[in-house]
């Protein structure tokens, strides 16, 4: 519903005709459509988080570079993937949600960059890279820029790249440049 009619436009009458049910069952189980739209992101959320943390090895460092976000990254579109119309919903959400629905999305997005902070922190360490507390904010936010542009190529304008596929030369050309993508 909030795909196709835009938040604004998706009342909860709406959202109980569409699953057959009354609207005070909806209220029984979503107090608004705010509740309703935090609870499909915190769903979200946990489930993407879940597919990420099982991708990634335990120690970053022992991990070549590609490899290690090539498994990220195939994790996150993954996941993406396998519920595109709650991704839609959340790409979506900053563009005429309540400013609340729009936070959310901001707080899910700096945790995750917390967690990339911590994993690039983790790989520097290990390859004794200098400035690195300097540096690691930045390749954080480059590479979950990454991840969100190449989920909405997939999701929001349908590009015809598989996950691993679209991770791999995604990975490669963030490691090794684009003009050296030989494999």
């Amino acid at each position: 519903m909030f795909l196709r009619e835009g938040y604004r436009g998706t009342s909860m009458q709406a959202i109980a005709d569409e699953a057959g049910v009354t609207k005070p069952v909806v209220y029984e189980c979503f107090r608004n459509k705010d509740k309703l739209l935090l609870s499909l992101l915190d769903r979200e959320e946990e489930r993407l988080l879940n597919e990420i943390t099982t991708a990634l090895p335990d120690d970053p460092g022992t991990t070549d570079l590609e490899t290690l976000l090539t498994s990220a990254l195939e994790a996150f579109l993954s996941a993406a993937t396998e519920a595109p119309d709650a991704w839609r919903a959340v790409f979506e959400s900053g563009h005429g949600a309540e400013s609340m629905i729009a936070a959310r999305v901001q707080q899910s997005r700096d945790m995750l960059l917390g967690r990339l902070q911590e994993l690039t922190r983790a790989y520097t360490a290990a390859a004794g890279i200098s400035d690195a507390e300097r540096e690691i904010p930045v390749i954080a936010e480059l590479l979950a820029s990454v991840a969100e542009s190449c989920a909405r190529m997939i999701i929001v304008r349908e590009y015809p790249w598989r996950p691993d596929e679209l991770a791999r030369f995604t990975a490669r050309a963030v490691t090794r440049g684009l003009g050296n993508r030989a494999a």
